[in-house]
């Protein structure tokens, strides 16, 4: 068993080309032998965007404060404290915040 408050977890500034005001926690991840799910908390500054990607696993977004947008294959819509969003493998996607963000 794991059992940690998230803020105690080192967060880890994303860095790629596109990326701004993005930290990453990994609160569930390899350290903790899980195979098969990870789970992270995104947090974004005022302004702060996830870069445009792909990739073959998908996400399901849990947004916990905070407002912004998600751009799926072309197709964005707004978020706020509450929402869900599920990203299909494959798809083309970038996160950004509004006025500061924080998702699960």
């Amino acid at each position: 068993m794991k059992h940690v408050n998230y803020l105690e977890v080192e967060g880890r500034r994303v860095e790629e080309a596109g990326a701004r005001g993005v930290v990453l926690r990994t609160v569930i991840g390899d350290l903790d032998k899980a195979p098969n799910f990870h789970m992270r908390v995104i947090s974004f500054e005022e302004g702060g965007a996830t870069p445009r990607h792909s990739h073959p696993w998908e996400h399901e977004v849990f947004i916990l404060k905070g407002e912004g947008s998600v751009d799926v294959d072309g197709k964005t819509v707004a978020l706020q404290p509450g929402d869900v969003v599920f990203v299909p493998p494959g798809s083309e996607h970038c996160f950004q915040s509004a006025q500061g963000m924080e998702m699960l």
